[in-house]
């Protein structure tokens, strides 16, 4: 199984990024999937999941209406296209497969995204 990650980088406060995360070794449309971050001294939390059924979504408070999460099972590319960014969304950004709850079995290896002016 690998997951990995892509897209992070240094964004001003309001900018956009679209993170994805390429998985490999399993069927990737059999599974949920989510996105989880952690800032410096934070444990991970949870930002987004999807089902293995697209249409089912479910966001953190913090996020809601600025991020969004999707998948093309076609491409084995999960995303999250990340809208109105705020400097405590600073983090590493983790994709896990399994759950769209963060429970996730696999982890991918993260991907940093800085918001500072």
């Amino acid at each position: 199984v690998q997951l990995v990650e892509s897209g992070g980088g240094l964004v001003q406060p309001g900018g956009s990024l679209r993170l994805s995360c390429v998985v490999s070794g399993f069927t990737f449309s059999n599974y949920a999937m989510s996105w989880s971050r952690q800032a410096p001294g934070k444990e991970r939390e949870l930002v987004a999941g999807i089902g293995s059924n697209i249409g089912n979504t479910n966001y953190a408070d913090s996020v809601k209406g600025r991020f969004t999460i999707s998948r093309d099972n076609a491409k084995n590319t999960l995303y999250l296209q990340m809208n109105s960014l705020k400097s405590d969304d600073t983090a590493v950004y983790y994709c896990g497969k399994g759950s769209r709850w963060g429970r996730a079995s696999d982890w991918g290896q993260g991907t940093q995204v800085t918001v500072s002016s």
